[in-house]
C-alpha cells in the first residue's frame, strides 16, 4: 500500500510570490494534491480557478484564524467564531476541499497553563464551538480536524493526548485528529506506537524533520522511510501533508518525494 503526499502552499513554493501560482508549481513538481492556510486575501474565485487550471486536489485547509490563530477556544467570541467559520467554508467549498483544521486560538499572554479554572473555561468554550463546527462542516461534506501545535506560544492545543481528550468530549463523528509528526516528536516522541494508538481518531497527517522543520530527508530525529512504511502497514490511506520549510529552493529539495510518486 503506497503513501501519498500533498504539497503545502503556505510553507513551500514560496519562490512564487503570488499564492495562486503555487498550484501550478506544485503540479509541475509531481504533487497531485495540495494543502494550505485559508487564502482570505485573494478573491475566492481566483483561488478556485488556479486550482482547477493546475488540475490538483485541495485536500486540506486551515480555517481562517486572523492574527490570533483561530477562535474556537476563546470565551465570549462564539459569534465571531461562527462568522469566521463561514468564511473558511466559502473557500473550502470553492476549492472542493474535504478537510479543515479548525484553529483553536491563543491564550492571553499573561495566562498560566497551570490555572485549572482558566483552562477549564477555555476547554468548555472549545468543546461547545467544535460541536457546532463539526456539525456545520458535516453538512458541507467537510471533516473537522484538531491539530496540536508546539511552535506557536500560547496556542491552546499543544499535545496529542489533549487533542484526543477533546475529540472524546466533542463526541462527534465528523471530528478527527490531525497529527503533525514534527509537533508530536518534539513533545512526546515514540512515533511508531503513537501512530498505532491514534489510528481510530486519525483524519490527516503532516510531516517535516526535527529539529529544524525542513525536508523529511534533511537528517534529523525522524527516520521517515521507516515511518512511511509503518503508516502504510497500519492501513492509513489518507493524504500526508508536506508542511515544512525548505532549506533552499523548493524544487531542489524534493528528492525525498520522488520514490513515492505514482502515475
Amino acid at each position: 500500500m503506497a503513501v501519498k503526499f500533498s504539497g503545502n502552499l503556505t510553507f513551500t513554493f514560496l519562490e512564487y510570490p503570488n499564492f495562486v501560482d503555487r498550484y501550478r508549481a506544485a503540479k509541475n513538481a509531481g504533487y497531485k494534491a495540495v494543502e494550505s492556510s485559508c487564502p482570505v486575501d485573494i478573491p475566492v474565485e481566483e483561488v478556485a480557478k488556479a486550482r482547477r487550471d493546475a488540475d490538483v486536489q485541495q485536500v486540506h485547509i486551515n480555517s481562517y484564524g486572523g492574527n490570533i490563530r483561530g477562535l474556537a477556544a476563546i470565551p465570549n467570541r462564539e459569534e465571531e467564531f461562527k462568522q469566521s467559520l463561514e468564511i473558511s467554508i466559502k473557500y473550502a467549498k470553492a476549492l472542493e476541499c474535504p478537510r479543515m483544521h479548525v484553529m483553536a486560538g491563543l491564550l492571553p499572554s499573561e495566562a498560566d497553563r497551570t490555572d485549572e479554572e482558566l483552562m477549564a473555561q477555555w476547554e468548555v468554550t472549545y468543546v461547545k464551538n467544535m460541536k457546532y463546527a463539526a456539525q456545520r462542516l458535516e453538512e458541507c461534506g467537510i471533516t473537522a480536524l484538531v491539530e496540536p501545535i508546539t511552535t506557536i506560544p500560547g496556542y491552546f492545543v499543544t499535545h496529542t493526548q489533549q487533542a484526543i481528550d477533546l475529540i472524546k468530549k466533542v463526541d462527534h463523528r465528523n471530528f478527527q485528529l490531525q497529527l503533525d509528526l514534527f509537533h508530536h516528536q518534539r513533545t512526546n516522541g515514540n512515533l511508531t506506537q503513537t501512530l498505532t494508538d491514534v489510528m481510530p481518531y486519525l483524519g490527516y497527517i503532516q510531516v517535516s524533520q526535527v529539529p529544524f522543520r525542513d525536508e523529511p530527508d534533511s537528517g534529523g530525529e525522524i527516520n521517515y522511510p521507516f515511518i512511511f512504511q509503518q503508516i502504510a502497514k497500519l492501513g492509513y490511506t489518507g493524504w500526508i501533508g508536506a508542511e515544512y520549510s525548505p532549506r533552499g529552493r523548493t524544487e531542489d529539495g524534493l528528492g525525498w518525494l520522488k520514490p513515492y510518486l505514482v502515475d
